[in-house]
């Protein structure tokens, strides 16, 4: 009796590893829907999202084109005029650009050497390689992220404790935020 309440438990807690997360997800989905739709006052779940989605679209469209781009930057130079909008909206852009830009940032997975005696390294990524406007030109600065946050701290790291990895900044990037749960396939 006792193999067979084994069994079962472990077979319960298969099956949670594989429904939970797959809930949350849907669950989550569902609720930013209802959020979003319930802003615009809109009757169908979803139908808000679709209209958010395609405006971004557009503006990534009008953002590509070369008219565009002087409107952007007289916007972004009005902006950066006002002291706290402009902390928090280069932040975010900065942010974005960081992932989804032309600048990307997290582009250039490395492991650095943190502790030489305790063999001690951590993955992080190369965010400036010159900085030689500081008089560190043997110094680079990596960024490690936080596991399971949106944080993380940067440092300037002698370019002698810095190997760089051979895999994508993304598959780098699920490693550490997963707390090297996620292993480095690519899915």
């Amino acid at each position: 009796m006792n193999g067979l309440f084994r069994r079962l438990l472990r077979y319960f807690f298969s099956g949670a590893v594989f429904i939970v997360p797959l809930a949350a997800t849907f669950y989550l989905i569902f609720v930013a829907f209802g959020w979003l739709d319930s802003l615009l006052n809109l009757p169908y779940t979803g139908i808000g999202f679709l209209i958010i989605i395609s405006v971004i679209t557009i503006f990534g469209y009008f953002t590509s084109n070369f008219a565009f781009k002087t409107f952007e930057e007289w916007f972004d130079h009005l902006i950066n005029r006002i002291p706290l909008v402009k902390l928090i909206y280069s932040s975010v852009k900065d942010l974005l650009d960081a992932f989804v830009g032309d600048k990307k940032k997290f582009n250039k997975p490395v492991l650095v050497t943190i502790n030489k005696d305790n063999q001690l390294h951590q993955i992080g990524f190369v965010t400036q390689s010159d900085l030689s406007e500081l008089g560190l030109d043997d110094m680079v600065v990596v960024y490690f992220p936080h596991s399971y946050a949106f944080s993380g701290n940067h440092f300037l790291v002698p370019k002698a404790n810095v190997k760089p990895l051979n895999i994508p900044g993304p598959v780098a990037m699920k490693f550490i935020v997963s707390g090297g749960v996620s292993g480095f396939k690519e899915v």
